[in-house]
């Protein structure tokens, strides 16, 4: 078995600028690391118990195959923080029949991105 210490999801974005505003400053991800000059230099961003890199570039957008799934502890209020700050809604907070409650959001190059609340009484936070 492969022993890993860290992992990463690499983003090669169409535009990485508009990319990192986007995702440094209208989600407010906090920065891990910077590497590189100029207009092609990286950014790795936390992403909970993960790691988000924003590095190189794309002549095309990243495949619809590819979705990103963050938690957070109330959705609601992340819906009004991303909704001032100019973030693509695609969706409202909905519950689901799961019960999870999720909002989908996207990023300039339209990777779709699940903001999830666990809420309290809901069988991920418990175990048997």
């Amino acid at each position: 078995m492969v022993h890993v210490l860290s992992s990463r999801t690499l983003l090669r974005p169409t535009d990485p600028e508009r990319s990192r505003v986007f995702y440094g400053e209208q989600l407010g991800l906090a920065v891990y690391r910077e590497f590189g000059t100029g207009p092609g230099r990286g950014t790795v961003y936390f992403l909970g118990g993960g790691f988000l890199e924003v590095a190189g570039r794309s002549e095309t957008p990243p495949s619809p195959a590819l979705k990103l799934w963050l938690q957070v502890p109330d959705a609601a209020a992340a819906h009004e923080e991303l909704a001032a700050a100019g973030v693509d809604i695609v969706r409202e907070p909905v519950r689901e029949p799961w019960g999870l409650i999720e909002m989908w959001i996207a990023d300039p190059d339209g990777t779709e991105i699940v903001v999830v609340e666990v809420p309290g009484d809901h069988p991920l936070r418990h175990r048997p």
